[in-house]
């Protein structure tokens, strides 16, 4: 977005402007009040990892951009832009330079037209370097840092680039996509942690959940699974000076570049580079991998099993589909039901679901052991789930230990197919809990009609509760609510044995 003319003349009069004359250079590394780059100038890292300059995208487009990108692998790869809403148009007149109160500006038409400039007023003789790590910084004279690109992101998390997982005196630190392959204008989708906890990373399609990954359940290490990815690759979260925690992901010396991107189609990836194919290629499949991974596809109490050959919707155990007709043709917004409403007052119990993604919109308990966490979810009527883990890895809050309790519906579950899935923790009745599975069984139910008594129910129950051979029925279990009475078998899906000793006569 163009400043308005009269808050620009205001501009103009209060900064210091170097520009009149702005000596126009092609430094090293560093760039220095009254130095200018130009296209086809850069400004490179010491090492030469990094280059900042004047990009075009591709060459159906005149618009240029002033970005940071790889300076030492073959194919072109931006991963900053500075002006990505307000693209040069007349590249002849276009400069970046420094004013002399530390503010970087990209200007054209001999600095009369403002594309950008860095959001940092500060004291003189400041300077701006381009780090070996691809963070463009400005400095004040005695070193501090007073402005970083790698707090003003793209669309790509470089090692060692600061990820704020809180937010107290800053803004919500964000990835924003690319509007389209070769346009880095600001697009649909951003990526950043949770604004509610620092547990979790979503993917936004505008202001809309899009996709949501696994809750951080205390793995510092991503070795685990990406060991083909580098030696090393490692995690961090340390706290910064505003008490504002932050993470960031770094390689051991010799790994292979890795970067973590989220393109214009929503999809975040972990991208490596590949020397021998001279490209990028994922470390590990992208996200959102399947259409039911996305936020909430398979709605309340509904799962997307990635463990099938070709990943689907499924209802949690002792759940079935809200709506079957819908279900069946691959609706699955309207989500799952309950079969057996839950009885507070411990009839129920928790069925362990092993290596799922565990639900959204939790509550976290504070040091809580776990089984201090089964206990909080027991005694709340209201719980519906928990989870929990050790966080001692990695404790920067005070508390190693995270107790998520469920206390609403279950949304944004998956089963498999990611590291850091873990045990979900699910209520349910004790009649469902024994069946859990979906399991077909055949149910005798007896009502004040039915003509047999109580002590009639109580012989059969006796009976065949003591009757154990491979070739009888199996009474599972009974259930007495008043004049009802159930009674659950075993189910015999090849029929009872007489039709087979019938059918040799």
């Amino acid at each position: 977005m163009h400043l308005p003319s009269l808050h620009l003349f205001i501009i103009m009069l209060l900064i210091p402007w170097p520009f009149s004359s702005v000596r126009l250079c092609a430094p090293d590394s560093v760039l220095v009040p009254g130095m200018g780059l130009t296209p086809g100038k850069t400004l490179t890292s010491d090492q030469g990892s990094f280059a900042l300059g004047f990009f075009t995208p591709s060459n159906s487009t005149k618009n240029m951009y002033v970005g940071i990108w790889f300076n030492d692998i073959p194919l072109h790869t931006v991963v900053w832009v500075a002006n990505r809403d307000n693209p040069i148009t007349d590249a002849s007149s276009a400069v970046l330079g420094m004013t002399n109160n530390s503010r970087l500006v990209l200007s054209e038409t001999n600095g009369r037209h403002i594309l950008w400039m860095s959001n940092i007023i500060a004291g003189s003789n400041s300077s701006a370097k381009l780090l070996n790590n691809g963070n463009l910084v400005v400095l004040s004279s005695d070193g501090a840092m007073l402005w970083q690109s790698f707090e003003n992101p793209s669309d790509t998390v470089l090692p060692g680039m600061p990820m704020r997982t809180t937010h107290k005196t800053h803004p919500p630190w964000r990835m924003i996509s690319w509007k389209g392959p070769e346009d880095p204008s600001t697009g649909r989708f951003s990526g950043g942690n949770d604004l509610d906890t620092p547990l979790q990373f979503f993917v936004w399609d505008g202001s809309v959940p899009y996709f949501r990954a696994t809750v951080w359940n205390g793995y510092v290490s991503s070795n685990v699974g990406l060991q083909t990815v580098s030696p090393l690759m490692y995690l961090t979260v340390n706290k910064g000076t505003y008490g504002e925690a932050y993470a960031t992901f770094g390689l051991s010396d010799g790994s292979s570049r890795i970067i973590y991107k989220v393109d214009y189609s929503g999809k975040t990836t972990l991208w490596r580079w590949n020397t021998s194919l001279t490209d990028w290629t994922p470390a590990i499949p992208s996200s959102p991998a399947y259409r039911c991974s996305l936020y909430g596809y398979c709605g309340a109490y509904g799962y997307c099993d990635n463990t099938e050959a070709i990943p689907t919707c499924k209802c949690l155990d002792g759940f079935d589909p809200s709506n079957k007709t819908e279900w069946v043709r691959g609706n699955f917004s309207h989500g799952c039901w309950r079969k057996e409403e839950l009885q507070c007052g411990g009839e129920d119990s928790f069925l362990t679901l092993p290596a799922m993604k565990v639900p959204d919109k939790f509550v976290r308990l504070w040091n809580k052991s776990y089984d201090d966490c089964a206990v909080e979810c027991s005694k709340n009527c209201s719980c519906v789930a928990y989870a929990y883990a050790n966080l001692s890895t990695s404790n920067i809050d005070g508390d190693a230990t995270r107790c998520l309790l469920w206390t609403g519906e279950l949304i944004d579950v998956e089963k498999g197919g990611a590291v850091g899935n873990e045990n979900l923790y699910l209520r349910l009745t004790a009649l469902s809990r024994l069946l859990h599975g979906n399991k077909e069984v055949p149910v005798k139910r007896l009502s004040r009609g039915s003509g047999q008594g109580a002590i009639e129910f109580s012989n059969e129950v006796v009976v065949i509760a003591k009757l154990q051979h491979k070739n009888l029925v199996r009474l599972v279990c009974y259930c007495v609510q008043g004049d009802e009475k159930l009674l659950i078998y075993e189910y015999l899906p090849n029929k009872s044995l007489d039709t087979f000793l019938l059918s040799m006569f």
